[in-house]
């Protein structure tokens, strides 16, 4: 039976290797204030390759970012709600259906609070410094992603590591409507 200690040093060692080459799971790169209407940007996997594209739509009522694949294939659509007090935005699957809910839970004090209600699924909750782009998005107690500046060199880059046999596509789509929400005004 392990220790407390040795606990929190297993605990620390999988946390060094989410997303990392090893690790399990797949880490990707993404910039800083990703999207103004109109803008088109590239998510790219750890090897630099150009795996997901998030196409900002202009001139629509509400915001309007698409997700394709590398080929230009629709994987989702992330619309801003309107009407709603708290800031929200719902992600689409390709044929309409709702995927999950992003929004702003209550203000905490010292770390901001998400939740993400997934349609046909476990709720996810994000917490942590969504300004520093410092988080973690979480599947009741399990870590499923971590997101993190301190991965890339570039200034306005940070990551996004997803723990193995979860849906990437959703969970970029949540990091995406979390950084459109928080830094929205830049």
């Amino acid at each position: 039976m392990l220790r407390r200690g040795d606990d929190r040093r297993e605990e620390r060692r999988e946390d060094r290797q989410l997303g990392r080459p090893g690790g399990g799971g797949n880490r990707y790169q993404m910039r800083q204030k990703m999207v103004a209407i109109g803008d088109d940007f590239w998510i790219e996997n750890e090897q630099g390759q150009k795996v997901f594209k998030v196409d900002g739509k202009a001139l629509r009522v509400r915001q309007t970012l698409i997700f394709e694949d590398a080929h230009g294939n629709e994987l989702c659509k992330i619309q801003e709600r309107m009407l709603r007090v708290k800031d929200t935005m719902e992600v689409e699957g390709p044929n309409g259906e709702k995927v999950a809910m992003v929004k702003k839970a209550l203000i905490t004090p010292v770390r901001e609070r998400w939740v993400v209600k997934v349609q046909n699924g476990l709720d996810l909750n994000v917490q942590g410094n969504i300004l520093d782009h410092e988080y973690e998005i979480g599947e009741g107690r399990d870590k499923i992603a971590e997101v993190s500046k301190k991965w890339f060199r570039l200034r306005d880059s940070y990551g996004v590591a997803i723990e193995p046999g979860q849906n990437d596509i959703l969970i970029l789509a949540v990091a995406v409507c979390i950084d459109e929400m928080a830094h929205g005004g830049r």
